[in-house]
């Protein structure tokens, strides 16, 4: 079992920047797909990036294409989704996710347990 573990959410203004942080264990990291989903009270799961193992393709939607940003560091088998000018309907927790395909929260294996992110206006 592959075990994820989110880290950096936290409580800011709209337009500011974070940055989340996801630290994957097991030896055949750089094989996955790794995915950031966020989920707000009420909505369901929604996807919000996502990487390839080498790092040279990534997705975003649209909500948030040109805003953030997804990176992987294989040497330290963590995933990043760099944050930029947030706004308050980017208020969700925020998963961390890996598998085969991991572009939809089906496609997904493992899950991290999620950070929260709330920005007000």
């Amino acid at each position: 079992q592959v075990q994820l573990v989110e880290s950096g959410g936290n409580s800011v203004q709209a337009g500011s920047s974070l940055k989340l942080s996801c630290v994957a264990s097991g030896r055949t990291f750089s094989s996955y797909v790794m995915g950031w989903f966020r989920q707000a009270p009420g909505k369901e799961r929604e996807f919000v990036a996502n990487i390839n193992g080498r790092g040279s393709i990534r997705y975003y939607s649209n909500s948030v294409k040109g805003r953030f940003t997804i990176s992987r560091d294989n040497s330290k088998n963590t995933v990043y989704l760099q944050m930029n000018s947030l706004k308050p309907e980017d208020t969700a927790i925020y998963y961390c996710a890996a598998g085969v395909v991991c572009g939809e929260p089906d496609d997904c294996n493992y899950w991290g347990q999620g950070t929260q992110v709330t920005v007000s206006s």
